[in-house]
This record gives structure tokens, sequence and C-alpha cells, in this order.
């Protein structure tokens, strides 16, 4: 089976999961079930919830085990989406070629709908405790970590420093702070999502870890730079990995971080080929 297929037939998988956990548009209050849907299905690709089904089946762990926590996690990530939208923040019209969900919405239920996603996603992560085999201390543990990678020291934090940049010209290992609270902390926990539910060891956890902190990296100055080569305006406005040492170095270093990512697998020998596959993948999107 080619890549894109698998992918494809992962996604399935998830947007199932998630049609059936997200309350229907025709239940009261219709709005804002229209507005968390209207997100949750604008075309997302769900590499974060995949990430946690891949890292799930490395492991030997089956994904039905998994399924539940790994929408909880899509649901959080839409509810940043949302909020990052809004004109308090990034004020963008657009998201993934489809009017934002304040445009349709209006700000008031936009923000509300976030809200409710990042409540329902600790509700899927939470009810994943119900599973048969699965430890209710492994979705305590799990529970904080999101908790973590998502709060003030990490995604929030990041999306506080998004929009105070300061200085245009900041340090690569700024700059690298960033992106690793304001995209690759959600990628990270993701895996490591995974990796708990399904029993990893310390050793397993921490090179999973470091996988996922040099593709949420990688993913980001992708992003960075596929923005840039749709419009050159998007030089003038933030701080990125792009607009400080150029489109070149950028490809340089996403390369790097790949390999860096791919090599940390080692210790599962031929088992990992999906999740190198996946970290390929990322290197390679076009969007």
């Amino acid at each position: 089976m080619e890549f894109k297929n698998y992918l494809e037939d992962k996604k399935n998988i998830i947007d199932k999961a998630l049609d059936k956990f997200l309350p229907p548009e025709n239940k009261l209050p219709f709005i804002i079930h229209q507005a968390m849907r209207y997100s949750v299905f604008s075309g997302g690709k769900r590499i974060r919830p995949i990430l946690t089904l891949i890292t799930a089946e490395l492991l030997d762990q089956e994904i039905e085990k998994v399924i539940s926590a790994a929408c909880g996690i899509e649901l959080i990530h839409t509810f940043s989406l949302i909020h990052d939208d809004l004109p308090c923040m990034d004020n963008d019209d657009f998201r993934r070629g489809k009017p934002s969900n304040h445009k349709v919405f209006g700000e008031a239920i936009a923000l509300l709908a976030g809200d409710a996603l990042l409540v329902s996603g600790f509700e899927l992560i939470a009810k994943n405790s119900e599973v048969k085999g699965i430890k209710k201390q492994s979705i305590i543990n799990l529970i904080k970590e999101i908790s973590f990678y998502i709060g003030t020291a990490n995604m929030l934090g990041g999306q506080v420093e998004d929009i105070n940049p300061g200085n245009e010209n900041i340090k690569k290992e700024d700059l690298y702070n960033l992106y690793m609270k304001k995209t690759a902390a959600l990628i990270c926990v993701s895996i490591r999502a995974g990796a708990i539910l399904s029993n990893a060891n310390q050793r397993q956890l921490k090179a999973l870890t470091k996988y996922g902190e040099n593709i949420g990296l990688a993913f980001q100055i992708v992003d960075d730079m596929l923005d840039i080569m749709q419009d050159q305006r998007v030089m003038k406005k933030k701080p990125t990995y792009p607009n400080q040492y150029g489109i070149k170095e950028s490809k340089n270093e996403a390369d790097r971080l790949i390999k860096e990512a791919k090599d940390s697998l080692k210790i599962f020998n031929n088992k990992a080929e999906t999740l190198k596959n996946l970290a390929d993948y990322i290197l390679l999107r076009e969007r």
C-alpha cells in the first residue's frame, strides 16, 4: 500500500470516530454544534491523531484502544486553530481555504466553539479509561501530560509569544523555543499519548519524544516556507526561520531535523518504518 493511501485509511478511521463522538448538528444548542463540526471537518489531514495511532501500532497496541484519546487530541488541536484565527489573535479570515469559524458564526460563537472542543477533547481522553486493557493510571498520566504540553509552558505560551514577537531579528534558539511551544509540543504529546497508552518503557518514550520534537520543528519550518512561497507579503509579518535565514537554508534545516528524527528511531529496528515515512511526508508536503 502506498503511504498516501495508508494515511487516507487512518484519516477515515479518525473521521468516522470524530463523527460518532461529536454532538450532531441537530442537537440543541444547534449553532454551537454546527460551529464545532464546521472546524473539525474542514479538511484537516489528522496528522496528530494519526501519530497517536501509528505509535500505538509500533508498540503492538490495538488502535481501537487509543482512538478515543487520539480524537481528543484532534479536538484540542482544532480548538487552538479556531482561537488562533480570531481578530484578537492572528485575525485570519480563512483556514484551509475556507472562511474561518468566526467569519461564519461570529466571534462569540467561535470562541465558545473552541472552548467546547477543548472540554470535549479532555472528555474523550478521560473516556479512554473505560477501554479494557488501558490502565487508569495511564489516563491520569496522559491528562497531566497534555495539560502541560498545551499550557502556558508550551502551546498557549507559544501563542502569547507569537502575538507579541518583540525583536524581528530573534536568535535561532529563541525561534526554536517558539516553534517548540506553538507547534512541536502538541505533535510531541500526540506521539507520547500513543506510547503511554501502549505501556512504552522509558527508553522507548525518550526515543519517540526526540522524534516528535524534531518532526514538530520541521513541520513549522516547512509550514513557514509554504506561507512565503504562496504570498511574499508574509515575510513582512512575524519572525520565522525562512524570514531569518532564507528558503534554501530552511530546506537544509528541515532536512537535518527529519534525519535526526528518523535516527532517533533506531532502537525499534525496522518496526518504525511508518513513522519514518510520516517524517518524510512532513518534509515533502505541499500543505
